[in-house]
Formats: structure tokens, sequence, C-alpha cells
């Protein structure tokens, strides 16, 4: 007989007794023909009756098995498999951990994968995030875990076997150790009410464009100024721009970030590219970036106030030197300059000294990379190089009484 399976908003719902029963008495019956089963007393109806138990007992596995499937009741088979879909092994915030740095001096940008295992010789620690080996000849510090729970010490240089396999002549290139001592993990194994929160905080996640998942991953890479970070779509595909870090942690974020590597263009100016070949074995890849180059902006400030005998001159141009600085070195790669925003700042700085209300005159006059510039005709905004980013220096900001 087959049990039907009878879904609430509250999840599935076993069958009563009586159901059961009445379905296998027509299952018997179907198949012989003339089955009197309801007669009290008689062999017949012990056997049905026993059997109804034993459905009863089934179908209540099943409704205990659907319902584990959720991370709220999950038994801790089920909890442990949706955390391998997840790629949260259970113990990571108890176990032994370690961070892990590979090294091949002979071919930087090999890819480090997650779940890459290595060992003391004695225990083993999983790698959890991945890395790539950069210009230097070595990963970043890869934070990894013990594949078993407890406490135990780990000396600076004792992890230094790899044993997940690699390919030739990786195998015999790439090297591993524990720069730092690891840390030492709680004795007692994580709890499955804590791996149970975790797995919830996992499927609560928000999915994210893949623009901005990229740039997360691009801002995240030591050396990287944030602002110097930009995703362009072209006619041709996605433009990553990036100024700063080692160009493999660059290639290894692009790699991680995009679904299609194929759509990753660079510059129609090829001297901004930065192309690099990583090793994600068995395959490789070559991916291109945009280094965005500076453009030089010098800054003439003329300002006035209506306060007669006023003798903190020197203080505004001082802070309203410092503002308009900070303002330019703000600006985020390939964005204009606001005449308007410029202003504010200016203001704001000097508010302390001279108040806004007393404040007549701002003239601003801007050079970038040595040549005049104005703002575009019926705005306030000095237009940019779509892949470059501008610099002021200290000196570069004049700012007088006139």
């Amino acid at each position: 007989m087959t049990l039907p399976v009878v879904m609430t908003a509250s999840g599935p719902v076993p069958s009563s007794p009586a159901a059961l029963n009445s379905d296998l008495i027509a299952t018997v019956e179907a198949e012989n023909a003339g089955f009197t089963a309801n007669l009290p007393g008689l062999l017949l109806e012990d056997l049905t009756s026993t059997g109804t138990a034993a459905l009863a007992q089934m179908d209540q596995a099943r409704v205990d098995a659907i319902n584990s499937v959720t991370p709220y009741g999950a038994n801790a088979f089920i909890l442990a498999q949706q955390g391998v879909v997840l790629g949260i092994p259970q113990g990571k915030p108890t176990n032994t951990s370690v961070n892990a740095v590979f090294t091949d001096t002979l071919a930087p940008g090999y890819v480090i994968v997650p779940g890459t295992v290595v060992s003391d010789g004695t225990y083993q620690y999983v790698v959890q995030d991945g890395g790539i080996i950069q210009s230097s000849g070595s990963t970043a510090p890869l934070f990894a875990v013990a594949n078993q729970s407890g406490s135990w010490s780990v000396p600076a240089g004792s992890v230094n076997q790899i044993v997940t396999s690699l390919p030739s002549p990786f195998n015999t290139q790439i090297t591993v150790t524990n720069p730092l001592a690891g840390v030492a993990g709680n004795p007692s194994a994580e709890s499955p009410q804590s791996y149970r929160a975790r797995i919830m905080q996992a499927n609560q996640a928000a999915g994210q464009g893949t623009p901005t998942y990229l740039q997360t991953l691009l801002e995240a890479i030591p050396g990287v100024t944030p602002r110097l970070v930009s995703i362009l779509q072209t006619t041709f595909g996605w433009e990553v721009i990036c100024g700063g870090g080692d160009p493999y942690a660059v290639a290894f974020a692009i790699y991680k970030g995009v679904l299609d590597l194929s759509t990753i263009v660079g510059s129609i100016t090829s001297a901004r590219n930065v192309a690099v070949t990583i090793t994600d074995s068995p395959n490789q890849y070559t991916i291109t970036s945009v280094n965005p180059p500076q453009q030089v902006v010098m800054i003439d400030a003329i300002w006035n106030t209506n306060l007669p005998n006023f003798t903190a001159g020197a203080q505004v141009n001082q802070l309203g030197s410092t503002a308009i600085q900070n303002y330019i070195n703000s600006i985020i790669v390939g964005q204009p300059i606001n005449i308007f925003a410029m202003e504010a700042a200016f203001q704001q700085a000097v508010a302390s000294v001279l108040p806004t209300s007393n404040l007549t005159r701002i003239v601003f006059a801007v050079t970038i990379n040595g040549s005049a510039v104005s703002p575009e005709t019926g705005t306030g905004v000095i237009p940019s190089d779509p892949e470059s980013y501008m610099f002021v220096s200290p000196s570069g900001v004049s700012v007088l009484q006139g």
C-alpha cells in the first residue's frame, strides 16, 4: 500500500490509525476477494491490527524524516549534511586551528582551493577559504581548522605537510608552514545547538549581484584602496578596475567572484591592463584587471568675508586647504569633481572660525594633469577619466583670502 503525504502549513501530518487500518484492509481485499478482517476475535483481525500499528510507526518515521530537512529540527546526520552543502563543517568555532602559508617561489598564481588538507604529522587541518600564491611566492595566511575535536598545541613551523595531492610539478614545488603557533581548541566539541545556529545563519545569507560581491572581495585584499575599486559594464563585458594589492590576489578575487571569466575585459588603453595567469589545477586562466592611473589635481581657492578686521585668516586657509585635499582624495575612481560638494566641505571645515553666514565668497580654479578645467555647462561637475582617480598633494592646494 502507499502511505499518503498530508502536508499542512505546519508540515507533514501523520495519518490516523483508523485511516491506516482502512487502507491496509482495502489493499488486501483488492488482492484477495472475500477477505474479512473486521470480526472480533479472528486471527485475521489480530494481524491487521498489528499491521496497522507497524504502519503507524513507519508513517511517523517518515514524518520525522521530512521534518528533519529543516535546520530547526534536523537530526545530527541531516544537520551535518546541510553543513556540507553550505560549506560549514561542524567544529569550526571550537576545534584547534592554525594559519597556514603555502609557498612556491617558482610559479606564483597557483590556487589553493578550500578543503586542502595539511598536517603536522599527527593532526590534519582543513583550509577554509582558499587563496592564491602571490607575487612574493607565498599565499596570505590561510585559516585551517582541525578535522577532529580536541585541544592541543600547534608550535610554529610544525604544520609542514600537504596531505591533499597536488599535480606535477607543483607537488614538488609547493611547501607549507605555519609561521605562528596555532590556537588550541576547546576541549569540548561544538554543541549541536551552536552548529544548528550557524547553519540557520548561513541559510539566511542574502545573495548579492556579481559587481557588489566582487567589489567586496577586492576591497578585502591587503593593499587595495577601496576608493580605487570600480566594476564597469562596457559594450564588450565587465571591466574590473582595482588600484593596489598583489596582482595575483586581485586575479584570484575576480576568479572567485565571477561566474563567466570570458565576460571580463581590459581597458582599450593597453598600458593600464594587468594580466596574470592563475592555475587551478588542471586548468589555467589568464585574468585581466585595470590599474587606474592617477590624475594630478591642483586647486586655487579664493575666499572672503563680510567681517571687518577679521584676524583668523590663517586658520581659515589651513582648515580649508585640508578639507579640499581630503575631499579630492576621497573621490571614487572614475567619479567627477563636484564643485558644490567641495564648497560644502570647505564651509563645514572653517565654520568654527568663520560661520557660513559670514562667508561671502568662494571661488575655485582647478587644473588636472597641468590643464585648466571647468565644470560642464550648466552644472558644478568637472568630469573625470572613467578609469582614473583624482589626487592632490598638500602643496597642490592654495587657499587665500581675496
